[in-house]
């Protein structure tokens, strides 16, 4: 029988993230995916009550925190993993085509000096490593398509697959970002279509569709074959490549791209304080 890990979601309603504590009901070995930093853009101003929430969370259960996992460097919310590893301790881990997005991403915000090799990160991760974990293991998956660099966690029966694959009513993740491409989307997609049918989803974001009232975040390989209104089965890749490029040239930049990326290519890490002890990020210009 598959091994079936604790996960207790926390969804983040000003960027509908959610973020996952995993935990092994055998050993109390604890792991928390996608951590959210809170930032409220119009004063730019930067809080911890989510990350302490999620702390207050591992201590109540005694749980040990052993990773704190990144499916890929997010563009809709800052990340709150270096917070947390500097609270824990616990690595920090990334999969390790990270390096690709920081080669993209660094020269966009003069980050002339910065070292584009996942350095600021403890572990990276590629296709089929694995990590010890209570008396499971972590797989990751190389998943790319929305992000060179995203990656697949895979507990026991259950699968984090960070922006890869939306619940099946509203679909899949946008290609258009610089290193992003629909038909590797589509294969990785059928990657991770291939677990069993019972393997449980857990999705990076959640956004209400019509019809639909709640937010959610679970659904399973088989509901995702069967319904997923962008890749169920039968859906070929010339098809979904061709209405996922078409539906990309319609959306804008998600609203936090420029406060995220800078900071998530450096493992979360806020910009150095200057002499008064004040941070400052970087607002590249687009002169037309």
């Amino acid at each position: 029988m598959t091994a079936r890990p604790d996960v207790t979601p926390f969804f983040d309603h000003a960027t509908n993230t959610w973020t996952y504590l995993v935990a092994d009901p055998a050993t109390g070995a604890a792991a928390i995916i996608d951590a959210v930093l809170d930032y409220e853009p119009k004063g730019a101003v930067v809080s911890y009550a989510g990350l302490e929430r999620l702390l207050a969370e591992v201590q109540r259960r005694q749980l040990r925190l052993a990773y704190i996992l990144e499916t890929h460097a997010h563009a809709d919310h800052l990340s709150g993993g270096h917070w947390l590893h500097e609270r824990t301790g616990a690595p920090l881990v990334i999969g390790a085509h990270i390096d690709a997005v920081q080669r993209e991403f660094a020269p966009r915000f003069g980050m002339d000096d910065l070292a584009t090799d996942g350095s600021q990160f403890d572990i990276l991760v590629d296709e089929n490593d694995a990590l010890a974990f209570g008396d499971m293991a972590i797989r990751s998956i190389h998943t790319p398509g929305h992000t060179p660099a995203c990656v697949t966690y895979l507990i026991g029966d259950a699968a984090f697959v960070g922006d890869t694959l939306f619940m099946p009513d509203y679909g899949t993740a946008r290609c258009d970002f610089p290193g992003g491409d629909a038909a590797t989307l589509y294969r990785s997609i059928r990657k991770i279509l291939a677990l069993p049918d019972d393997t449980r989803i857990f999705v990076g974001h959640d956004y209400l569709p019509a019809g639909r009232d709640e937010f959610a975040c679970e659904t399973s390989v088989s509901a995702q074959k069967a319904g997923n209104i962008h890749v169920r089965d039968g859906v070929a890749e010339a098809d979904f490549v061709a209405m996922r490029e078409a539906r990309d040239a319609t959306l804008a930049p998600p609203q936090l791209i420029l406060p995220s990326l800078q900071v998530n290519i450096v493992a979360g890490e806020l910009p150095p304080a200057d002499s008064q002890g004040r941070r400052y990020l970087r607002l590249p210009l687009t002169v037309k």
